[in-house]
């Protein structure tokens, strides 16, 4: 069958958005033609693709719609309906699967709503769950199944990531404020009146947060392993949202501790970038890096998708079902503590993430270095 006018509802997280990149890559392949649209909640879009891959973009503002009330949420609700009936879609796909995507799925009036095997919270009364061989695999191959449903041949896992061009011009002048000048050209000064200028790559990522407390590795872990990274004389640059800033500067703190005796960092080695990027120049900043290291969070998603060797740490979650995916470049070092994988995101004996040294993720650093022949001097 053939469609021409495609509705993919993808709401949140940045993770899961990103792991529906790869169903949207070969559905564009299989509807050439069609327009796709993507629904998404605006904090989520930054790195949906550009045309031609989809060709229209929708937003359901979740941050607005929690602060309404009751009859403001129904009026929201209708004008959302207004919207996507006027669109004519002619087949819709709910790859979120609750309840919220459920009703938006059913209120663009398109009989035709499909999901994926998952579909939670009575969303899979709206629309048919389609359940494929993959069912128990890894979550970007259970929207996959989904595409094999309709007939989209499956070769090879893609991101289709958007042109970060422009967001990189701002990191570069961002991370050039601290010393650490990435092109030819005129040489920044840094706090110290040393100057310092590194080869574009030469600089790893450490995102220390986590959406979840129990997710969270420990920053003492991450201090360390920035003082490994910092003693091979590899250039660290911390990085993550504004909720995460005190964190970022309990990290930073700590390493000029170790290193300096003091609170200040006194050193372009390692640059504090937590809370003072957007999340496209996040992007940027990850996808020029040469080396990515965190726990399970959004912006290890972003390094996977563009293909950045890397180091995570999972505890309380699962990386076969929800971890890095598609690249062998990724290296996911599991908790070795009987109940890793539990789900939860409170824990009164938490352990797991503490189980892992950073010692560990600096061996396996140096080992992904040398085995790709670079060096980890500067």
């Amino acid at each position: 069958m053939t469609y021409t006018n495609i509705l993919v509802i993808k709401m949140s997280s940045l993770g899961d958005v990103i792991h529906t990149l790869p169903f949207v890559a070969v559905l564009r392949k299989r509807f050439p033609k069609a327009r796709i649209t993507w629904l998404v909640h605006p904090q989520f879009a930054a790195f949906l693709p550009d045309k031609p891959l989809v060709d229209q973009v929708l937003y359901f503002d979740k941050v607005k719609f929690n602060k309404l009330g009751r009859a403001g949420k129904y009026q929201y609700f209708q004008e959302m309906r207004a919207q996507l009936r006027a669109q004519h879609f002619d087949l819709v796909i709910d790859l979120q699967g609750l309840f919220k995507s459920a009703v938006l799925a059913y209120l663009t009036g398109c009989p035709n709503r499909i999901g994926y095997c998952e579909m939670r919270e009575g969303s899979g009364l709206v629309s048919k769950a389609v359940t494929g061989a993959h069912a128990r695999d890894h979550v970007i191959e259970r929207y996959l199944d989904v595409a094999r449903y309709l007939g989209c041949t499956v070769d090879s896992i893609d991101f289709p990531m958007p042109d970060l061009s422009a967001e990189w011009e701002q990191v570069q002048e961002k991370l050039a404020a601290y010393g650490l000048e990435l092109q030819t050209g005129k040489k920044s000064t840094n706090s110290t009146g040393s100057k310092d200028k590194v080869s574009a790559l030469n600089y790893v990522v450490i995102a220390p947060g986590a959406r979840w407390v129990t997710k969270t590795y420990p920053a003492r872990h991450f201090a360390k392993l920035a003082r490994l990274l910092m003693a091979e004389g590899t250039h660290v640059v911390l990085a993550g949202s504004k909720d995460e800033t005190e964190l970022g500067t309990e990290i930073a703190g700590q390493v000029a501790m170790a290193r300096y005796g003091s609170r200040d960092t006194g050193s372009g080695m390692l640059i504090n970038l937590v809370g003072q990027t957007s999340l496209r120049e996040l992007g940027a900043l990850i996808e020029h890096c040469k080396f990515y290291f965190s726990a399970d969070t959004g912006p290890l998603f972003i390094a996977t998708a563009f293909k950045k060797p890397l180091v995570a740490v999972y505890g309380p979650t699962r990386p076969e079902r929800t971890g890095p995916y598609g690249f062998d470049g990724a290296t996911v070092l599991v908790a070795p503590v009987p109940c890793a994988g539990c789900l939860q995101k409170q824990c009164d004996h938490w352990e797991c993430m503490a189980a892992v040294p950073p010692e560990q993720l600096f061996a396996v650093y140096k080992e992904k270095m040398e085995g790709a022949g670079h060096g980890t001097q500067s």
